[in-house]
């Protein structure tokens, strides 16, 4: 409002200036001649100062025109001018405007959309970095692979966009399972950008799945000083990589460079239980029974397993049991809660033929956490005590079809493995392998429910029990995670000391002894 008040004040000023400029001059005596040739001009003040004004405009206009006529003659002659710019611009304009309708199809799934708007931009726009790759992710959405490939493979002549398009043919190369060149396209990538976090990534599982353990620690090692990776976790899979590459050390007979690797292993990671066993034997074979034992001890009290415990025992292989279980309380003196240490300790006194301490160190395991190994632990109590068959087949009947207990297990996929490896040879994923319980397994459930009469009759039949002796237990379903194979017909005629565990074969003399 106060804008248009100022707007109409200067104009009645401007107008009334004009007014008075024009009757002062009006007013003035004396006028303007004009002589061309023969022709004279008289004019008043007035009309001169309006005819000048006329010849500058004129002047002006001549010189636009005489503009215009040489930038149309430059036009003509295909040079920059104007009117090239004003149409580059129209251009440019429309390109841009088909390259955002094409990332908006992209993103919304319309691929045929996508790439016809990009076949638009390419036609209007000279930035084939753009345009190709919008290209090669359309047609890779809908599945043209050729002609993918062949946008990526042209992005590969500009240095901008070489990253890009060795990438694309790398991510096409895995998928495709051709692993040798995702694999050589991988490293080219690194090299273009070793700060790439899913480049390295990528590298890192090729190599580990090739054994290439030298470059997997050298790409680890990039991955921790781009900060892609924490330290804790560089240190656990830098121990991981050295393991793997003592195993391929000791598999080619080096055994100097594979005690030494997995010496190696053992330092980077003490709580690495495979590390800690291969470091173990390495000193072992060296004749140095103390710094296994230390190794041992060390990974023990961070978490103890069954590896753990057979380890130690090849310290000394030719002991009695008497002996071996009081050098094995510098393990379980070490969590003596924890459930392998009571399952130790229980195995340890089964060949110490004292079953009642086996008994008390297994403690209610067999009931609060049934598996395999602490029912047929149990079962081979029961005989050692001398207790009637059917409550050992009781518990062997359970032990069938029970869980087989923590078994090393990839996280990623769940497949099981017999023994520990770094790279999963279900998927592929590295460093994924835990101990933890298994997953349930159908097809096993089924396959030991069939093989349970081979082993314990008709479980219908009725079993005259001695006097003051508890009824067997009766078998009850529980999923089983891993695959059992199938129990051939004639273990009907296996005796039973045979179907238990080696650490049971002891007890069934004694049972038997008893039962005489």
């Amino acid at each position: 409002m106060l804008w248009s008040l100022v707007k109409i004040v200067l104009f009645v000023l401007i107008v009334a200036a004009a007014t008075m400029f024009a009757s002062y001059l009006l007013e003035l005596d004396g006028s303007v001649r004009i002589a061309i040739g023969s022709v004279e001009y008289n004019l008043n003040t007035l009309t001169a100062v309006i005819s000048l004004l006329v010849l500058i405009l004129a002047v002006w206009v001549l010189i636009k025109l005489l503009g215009l006529l040489v930038a149309v003659l430059r036009f003509i002659n295909g040079d920059e001018t104007a009117m090239s710019r004003y149409f580059d611009r129209n251009r440019e304009r429309k390109g841009y405007q088909a390259v955002r309708d094409g990332m908006i199809a992209l993103a919304s799934g319309e691929s045929r959309l996508a790439m016809a708007k990009a076949q638009k931009a390419q036609k209007y726009l000279d930035s084939p970095e753009l345009t190709t790759l919008l290209i090669a992710q359309a047609a890779e959405q809908a599945g043209d692979r050729k002609k993918a490939e062949d946008a990526y493979k042209a992005l590969l002549a500009d240095d901008r966009t070489r990253f890009v398009g060795v990438r694309g043919i790398m991510k096409q190369k895995l998928s495709d399972g051709d692993t040798e060149t995702a694999m050589k396209l991988a490293e080219k990538a690194f090299a273009l950008k070793p700060a790439h976090r899913e480049v390295q990534d990528t590298l890192l599982q090729l190599q580990a799945q090739k054994e290439d353990w030298k470059g997997a620690r050298a790409t680890l090692n990039a991955k921790l000083r781009h900060g892609a990776l924490p330290r804790d976790v560089h240190k656990r899979r830098d121990a991981v990589l050295a393991l793997s590459e003592a195993k391929g050390v000791f598999d080619e007979g080096n055994t100097i460079e594979a005690r030494e690797a997995a010496i190696e292993a053992n330092r980077l990671s003490p709580d690495l239980i495979p590390a800690a066993v291969m470091a173990a034997r390495s000193y072992i074979a060296q004749d140095k029974p103390k710094y296994a034992t230390r190794v041992l001890k060390k990974a023990w009290e961070v978490h103890p397993h069954p590896d753990l415990a057979a380890a130690f025992a090849e310290i000394e292989p030719d002991e009695d049991p008497k002996a071996r279980l009081k050098r094995y309380k510098a393990l379980t003196k070490s969590h003596p809660e924890h459930r392998e240490t009571r399952l130790l300790l229980a195995e340890l006194y089964l060949a110490d033929e004292d079953f009642p301490e086996a008994r008390r160190a297994l403690g209610d395991l067999a009931v609060e956490s049934p598996d395999a190994r602490t029912l047929s632990i149990m079962a081979a109590v029961e005989r050692g005590e001398g207790k009637p068959d059917a409550v050992v087949r009781g518990w062997l009947t359970r032990a069938v079809s029970a869980s087989r207990g923590p078994q090393w297990t990839c996280e990623k996929c769940g497949h099981i493995h017999g023994e520990w490896v770094p790279v999963c040879t279900n998927c592929g994923a590295f460093d994924t392998l835990a101990w933890r319980e298994a997953p349930a397994s159908e097809f096993s459930t089924l396959m030991s429910s069939a093989t349970l009469p081979l082993i314990v009759g008709k479980l219908d039949e009725p079993r005259a029990e001695p006097s003051g002796q508890p009824p067997a237990p009766q078998a009850a379903p529980h999923p089983a995670p891993a695959p059992e194979p199938a129990m051939p017909e004639a273990a009907a005629d296996v005796p039973d000391a045979e179907i238990l565990p080696p650490d049971e074969a002891a007890a069934r003399s004694e049972g038997s002894a008893r039962k005489g």
